[in-house]
């Protein structure tokens, strides 16, 4: 099924918090004034992704300087494994760098073996773990990808 991304502001925040409901258990979804707040921080860019103009997932990054980080990446269960994730990483890598970032990072659950490797493919390499990073006490790995040498925007 085709993917469209479409870059989102604050007016979406309600979406966007809807769909990390969807997606994470309650002590760590992101409620509609999370994402608002996030959303009208310097750097701050968010990528919704749709199927048949419905909203299947988005991801949340922020830029600055030279450097780039995932804020957030959700994708909903029944549109998983059908390339969204991908599309909004590899969206996401595109901006950053055009941003004028040189590096990717972002935090994943030593426990989520799905993600791990779509970001293993995507180009990202650990950088260091940080011990009970998550509310459910699991650890994070860092990673980050090197960015192509992009004009900036």
């Amino acid at each position: 099924m085709q993917v469209t991304l479409q870059t989102v502001g604050v007016a979406h925040a309600a979406v966007l918090a809807c769909l990390h409901a969807a997606c994470f258990p309650p002590p760590e979804q992101w409620d509609e004034a999370a994402m608002a707040s996030l959303l009208a921080s310097p750097g701050a860019t968010a990528l919704l992704a749709c199927q048949q103009a419905e909203p299947v997932g988005f991801i949340l990054f922020r830029c600055i300087a030279d450097e780039a980080e995932v804020l957030t990446l959700c994708v909903l269960p029944a549109s998983r494994r059908h390339g969204v994730a991908r599309c909004l990483v590899e969206q996401a890598q595109q901006e950053a760098a055009r941003a004028g970032a040189e590096r990717l990072f972002l935090e994943v659950s030593t426990h989520n073996q799905p993600a791990s490797r779509l970001y293993e493919q995507a180009g990202f390499t650990r950088q260091g773990l940080r011990r009970r990073y998550y509310a459910d006490g699991s650890d994070a790995l860092v990673l980050a990808s090197t960015l192509p040498n992009t004009p900036r925007a």
